[in-house]
């Protein structure tokens, strides 16, 4: 009988993927090892292989399908000495079928709506103002159309905006004022059934067509949004939302790290490639910083930990993963038991994971799971900044650059190489104590930093 391939789910959250490419075509005869697509998923293009011998009678869902859901039949296998033709014509079972990309960008986020009956009778509803806004919306008005509709006692929400937009102006308040003005709103009241005293729900966040309502026609493009952006935009919202976030600065002075960095480069022995000899590694501040921060971790181990419901999650090792730009947004690999791991192994196995990351060729265990991340933006020039945690992590440390600063030491100015670190921590896990202490203990690696080699 036919041989259904299926989306294959290539990480432990994976709800739907893009088929990027298929690497068969009908007809073809593929076994069991065979890669047959690549796929991609959020971060990654991985490549599919098949875990059946057949003949391809069927490509299902077309090479650059958007938003195929895990599970949905993607091709057809006709078995051995089985009917090519009859095969393809199988309706691949029940499994899900993938969905169409969306026609429009600009609403590409936007949920579905139920359709509405065709002879369901129109409600009716109240007019709407001139700007464009009903009752319960959000009204465009100037700061000073506000400011004397304020002072006056008059409801914005009922005037007429004469403005670009529909945008309210001081000249229709002045005008509403004259003619004896709209009645301020009621305070908002708490949905039927709440407690007394029970807050207003938040207000919503505006639409996309709100949204480009304030731009003039032809001054924009819309750029969909690919799936990494999505997910970034999705768990930076749950992190900040979910997350009590609490930040903790302090400088560390680089002199001693910079000079070490300069001996042990000058140490490398040369390998044979095919460019020629090479140094066999090339540390860089942002290796000795991820080994400082494994070993803090150590140092506390209170601090390697991840908050869930019902426990605390101990960490046994410190897995690093280190934030990568790449086109399209970040991902961040990982660099697995990093408290254990030389300093030269640490910058080679950095350099590998950041080139596949930039090429999207990471393996999800790659990427997901760690115990801690470092967030580096001193190669950029920043001075000093504040890194959203990722979840399950409970800390990330954002690393600013390292420049000349004059400091005191006993009495005297000096001149020091400085550079400020910022902790964002999990309060829930990590709280101001425990994570100065953590912060302590990487100052001290880093300012001291022989300490790394033994």
């Amino acid at each position: 009988m036919p041989i259904n391939i299926t989306m294959p789910a290539l990480s432990p959250t994976m709800e739907e993927g893009n088929l990027a490419k298929w690497l068969v075509k009908e007809g073809d005869h593929v076994a069991p090892g065979d890669v047959i697509a690549e796929i991609e998923t959020d971060k990654a293009t991985m490549e599919v292989e098949a875990v059946d011998e057949g003949t391809v009678a069927k490509l299902v869902v077309p090479a650059g399908t958007e938003g195929v859901k895990v599970n949905a039949v993607i091709a057809i296998l006709a078995g051995e000495g089985e009917d090519a033709g009859a095969a393809a014509k199988s309706d691949g079972g029940a499994a899900p079928k993938a969905e169409a990309p969306k026609a429009d960008p600009a609403k590409a986020e936007a949920p579905k709506e139920a359709p509405k009956p065709a002879a369901a009778p129109a409600k009716a509803e109240p007019a709407p103002v001139a700007n464009g806004h009903a009752g319960g919306e959000r009204v465009f008005a100037s700061p000073l159309a506000r400011r004397i509709a304020k002072d006056a006692g008059v409801d914005v929400k009922g005037l007429s905006g004469s403005g670009p937009h529909g945008r309210v102006v001081k000249a229709d308040v002045e005008a509403a004022i004259a003619s004896g003005g709209a009645k301020a709103a009621p305070a908002a009241k708490a949905p039927a059934g709440a407690p007394a005293g029970a807050p207003a729900p938040a207000p919503k966040p505006m639409s996309d067509d709100q949204v480009l309502k304030l731009f003039a026609e032809g001054s924009y493009e819309l750029v969909p949004h690919d799936n990494m952006r999505k997910t970034i935009a999705r768990r930076l919202v749950e992190a900040k939302s979910t997350i009590p976030h609490f930040y903790l600065t302090l400088d560390c002075e680089l002199d001693a790290l910079l000079a070490l960095r300069t001996q042990l480069n000058a140490a490398a022995p040369m390998r044979k490639t095919e460019k020629g000899e090479v140094p066999a590694y090339k540390l860089s501040v942002n290796d000795m910083v991820i080994k400082a921060m494994a070993m803090a971790l150590m140092a506390v181990p209170d601090a390697n930990a991840s908050w869930t419901e019902n426990a605390m999650v101990k960490h046994k090792h410190a897995d690093v993963g280190v934030a990568v730009s790449i086109p399209g947004g970040l991902i961040t690999p990982i660099i697995r038991h990093a408290d254990e791991k030389t300093l030269s192994v640490i910058s080679n196995e950095m350099k590998d994971l950041a080139s596949r990351a930039r090429g999207r060729k990471l393996k999800p265990e790659e990427y997901q799971g760690g115990t801690t991340a470092v967030s580096n933006l001193g190669m950029f020039g920043v001075k000093d900044f504040a890194a959203v945690i990722n979840p399950p992590h409970a800390t990330i440390l954002a690393v600013g650059a390292g420049e000349e600063r004059a400091i005191v030491k006993k009495g005297e100015i000096k001149i020091a190489t400085i550079m400020s670190v910022t902790l964002s921590t999990d309060h829930r896990a990590v709280d101001g104590a425990l994570g100065a202490e953590l912060l302590g203990a990487f100052k001290r690696m880093i300012e001291n930093p022989m300490g790394m080699l033994v």
